[in-house]
């Protein structure tokens, strides 16, 4: 790590003013508690949480894994746009690279400096071993992220307490293996159902290792000839775990669809654990901002302005006609459910005027915009009073608009921060998880009811049957589909593509503005500048940057 940053991180705690906790409140004068006591202890476990909420929900995240895929091309605004275009400006001076990486480690040396601590911590040790628990689980998981956008990178699982510049990147496989081993911990340690909502679960760390294990592809020098079985071994694995979870009895699949992304029910049975975030501006941190980032640009159109219950148009990301084209709309409830298509005359100024008449074309409350998903006649959509775009006229700037982060409870019209929690992990990917280990492993009758499981619930009623695949259609490329289906803008898409290899000949197919210059070495970002120029000696650069 660079000096300016182990400068931050180091000294590590000492120099923190004030951290959060899950409940929201404001822990402050950490630095001049004595340390080990149990307060100081609690609260470094607590501030572990907190950078979640710098990439998680946040445009950072967002940009860094739906950017650049077959799914999400861009829209008209933004200042990132090469991420998505694979340009020389993805680089390693990109500031959203570099944050994500400073911003993980400072997460990792705290997790750090609490496993460090607790031994000799005085406090009831069930209690103790949770919270170690708890640190463990989010070290993994930014271990994992880290990994899985950087390879090779610094493997440190002691806090650093002085400033350095000697620092190396582990091996892939040595960051995976830290990172099972916290999970097991994680998964060994804590319980299904916490005290307190938000913090990690033992079925959390089920399914991050059901993930993991589908994720992890061993370095064939490093495992001989005992390669090609642990491979298979691995996905083994990530379908017991997700077996685990989904045979635990402490989730289900909500009977709709469109009632798992319901603001009024977001502590549902189909989460796992989430991001947690609030409505009080002086804690949430920036909010859950994904209400900004997919939608189109209404608030210009006639009969139409800003409004909270509408959503503040950032257009970030537009979805591609090949992500759209997978919803087979007649029997899939997923498309209609969370996509905003249409918008309801709020402004009585812009409302367009019969020109002979004079009398408007329509009133308040009346439908303003239209966005069809069926190309119409030049006449059909001239007969209508209101305005109308087909699949032809879509643009960067209208869109069909992903809801799933709608937030009609900001404080005001401007708002960016949302108070919505963001779902790191629900069953129904637990599922697509096993079906996609069971097949990659050679047990395709066995995943199929898996998937079928996840795409019967996705049914218009009456149509249940009808989303059923059969064994000849339960392919990867399948899988990869209904996980877009399902799983659109809930910060898993880039990660998809590389863990199956699929990167580079999907984005080609079907993202047009990324699709000319995405290469290999894109599978992995740039190491900040940062660290390379903070570090003593040879920290090298991922290839191609």
């Amino acid at each position: 790590m660079s000096r300016r940053m182990m400068a931050l991180l180091g000294a590590g705690l000492l120099s923190l003013a004030a951290c959060v906790d899950l409940n929201e409140d404001l822990i402050s004068g950490l630095a001049n508690q004595p340390y080990p006591t149990p307060d100081v202890f609690q609260a470094l476990v607590n501030a572990t949480y907190e950078p979640l909420r710098s990439f998680y929900a946040q445009e950072r995240g967002f940009t860094l894994t739906e950017f650049g895929t077959d799914i999400y091309t861009e829209g008209a605004d933004g200042s990132y746009k090469y991420i998505n275009e694979y340009t020389a400006q993805l680089n390693p001076d990109v500031d959203f690279i570099r944050d994500t990486w400073a911003d993980f480690y400072r997460a990792i040396n705290t997790a750090n400096t609490a496993i460090a601590q607790a031994p000799t911590v005085p406090m009831d040790s069930s209690l103790k071993a949770q919270r170690v628990a708890e640190a463990r689980f989010l070290r993994a998981l930014y271990y994992f992220d880290l990994v899985q956008m950087y390879g090779p990178v610094t493997l440190k699982l002691e806090p650093t307490t002085t400033p350095s510049t000697q620092f190396t990147r582990a091996p892939v496989d040595s960051v995976y293996e830290a990172i099972i081993n916290d999970l097991k911990y994680a998964e060994a340690t804590l319980p299904y159902v916490a005290k307190e909502y938000g913090r990690a679960t033992k079925g959390a760390a089920q399914h991050l290792l059901a993930k993991v294990y589908l994720t992890w592809q061993r370095d064939p020098d490093s495992a001989a000839d005992e390669a090609a079985k642990q491979q298979a071994g691995d996905f083994a694995n990530a379908a017991d775990y997700a077996q685990r979870v989904i045979k635990s009895g402490q989730y289900a699949l909500l009977p709709r669809f469109a009632d798992v992304f319901d603001f009024n029910n977001e502590k549902n049975a189909e989460v796992i654990w989430s991001v947690q975030f609030t409505n009080d501006p002086l804690t949430t941190g920036n909010g859950n901002k994904g209400h900004l980032y997919f939608l189109m640009e209404y608030d210009v159109l006639p009969g139409m302005q800003r409004d909270i219950a509408n959503g503040r148009p950032f257009k970030r990301f537009r979805p591609t006609t090949f992500f759209l084209g997978l919803y087979d709309r007649t029997k899939d409830s997923r498309y209609q459910s969370q996509f905003t298509r249409v918008w309801y005359a709020n402004n009585a100024a812009t409302i367009p005027k019969d020109p002979v008449s004079g009398a408007p074309k329509f009133h308040l409350g009346d439908t303003a915009v239209y966005v069809s998903d069926t190309v119409l006649t030049d006449s059909a959509v001239a007969a209508r009073p209101y305005r109308v775009y087909t699949p032809r006229t879509y643009s960067n700037r209208i869109f069909p608009s992903l809801n799933k982060f709608h937030d009609p409870f900001r404080l005001s019209v401007n708002d960016e921060r949302g108070s919505r929690d963001f779902f790191v992990a629900r069953l129904a990917e637990t599922y697509l998880i096993a079906a996609e280990a069971l097949l990659r492993n050679g047990k395709a009758t066995d995943a199929l009811p898996y998937i079928n499981v996840v795409r019967r619930r996705a049914a218009i009623p009456g149509h249940e049957a009808e989303m059923d695949l059969t064994l000849a259609q339960l392919t990867l490329g399948e899988i990869l589909n209904e996980r877009a289906r399902e799983l659109a803008g809930e910060m898993q898409r880039w990660f998809d593509l590389v863990r199956t290899h699929t990167l580079v000949s999907r984005v080609r197919a079907y993202n047009p503005d990324g699709g000319p210059n995405v290469q290999p070495y894109h599978a992995l970002r740039p190491i900040p500048r940062t660290q390379i120029d903070g570090t003593t000696c040879c920290y090298t650069q991922n290839p191609g940057y």
